[in-house]
């Protein structure tokens, strides 16, 4: 049965479109069919951490407002059988995005993949409340900081209450991944550590992804980490992730502090 997951966040800036492409290609990678849905409207940059854009001709706007169809949209990607993209404006307002035409697209796309992941533009807006209206599944995108968390915990409470599934006395499936993990600003007091964002915010932990410039050197390229750097850190546990979305038990691997050999000597050798 096809699942809509939304991958949203309060604060922007902190990772939800790296990980909607990291965590889409991941998906596909294993054998399901995935579509990328980008709702930021005005402000599009999924087809570009996708390489995507010199590909975009039509767009989320132009099927909504039925100028365009999905077949005429959807972008297939040349690396990753079973992945695609529906890319949105960047002319046109969030206002574009009509509950009438969103449910038609959503239901289409449902008809046709095993995933659609939607890339939530941060906040509490319009455009925001669209990407998670028919979510079945949610992803959370925090940043291990104060201010994150606090923007999520509300973003939770609409999940609860605005939503398809909220309205009918159901309730989305929602999962935390906490991106940008410095093990050692944690270990400083810098940074919340994994316990506390969990104590605070109170739903399953889905991964944790440590701050790494594989992330920023393959979104530079045009490509999810998952993809270019597959062997990587931030990649494993973008991995991870989608191995527990698609229902398998697998243990969470929280990043550690990893100090190089001639560090570690000089440190020995000066206690």
């Amino acid at each position: 049965m096809s699942k809509v997951l939304v991958v949203t966040s309060g604060k922007g800036g902190v990772g939800k479109t790296t990980t909607t492409a990291a965590l889409g290609a991941a998906l596909a990678m294993m054998g399901q069919k995935v579509v990328l849905v980008d709702f930021d409207v005005g402000l599009r940059n999924l087809d570009l951490i996708m390489g995507a854009e010199r590909r975009v001709v039509f767009d989320l706007i132009h099927v909504i407002q039925g100028d365009a169809n999905l077949s005429q949209t959807l972008i297939k990607d040349k690396r990753v059988e079973g992945l695609f993209l529906l890319p949105t404006s960047q002319t046109r307002d969030k206002d574009a995005l009509t509950q009438e035409g969103v449910s038609r697209v959503i239901d289409e796309l449902r008809g046709k993949f095993d995933w659609v992941l939607c890339d939530s533009p941060a906040g509490i807006e319009h455009g925001a409340q669209m990407a998670m209206y028919h979510a079945d599944k949610a992803v959370i995108v925090v940043n291990p900081e104060v201010s994150s968390i606090r923007d999520s915990d509300r973003i939770i409470g609409m999940l609860n209450s605005t939503t398809q599934k909220a309205k009918e006395n159901g309730e989305i499936e929602k999962f935390l991944l906490i991106t940008r993990y410095d093990p050692e600003r944690v270990g400083r007091g810098d940074m919340l550590t994994t316990d506390d964002v969990l104590d605070i915010l109170s739903i399953p932990l889905l991964g944790v992804v440590p701050e790494s410039q594989d992330i920023l050197v393959s979104s530079n390229v045009g490509a999810p980490v998952t993809v270019s750097k597959p062997k990587s850190v931030a990649a494993s546990a973008y991995s991870e992730a989608a191995r527990r979305l698609m229902g398998e038990d697998v243990q969470v691997t929280i990043p550690t502090e990893r100090r190089g050999l001639l560090e570690w000597l000089f440190k020995r050798k000066a206690i």
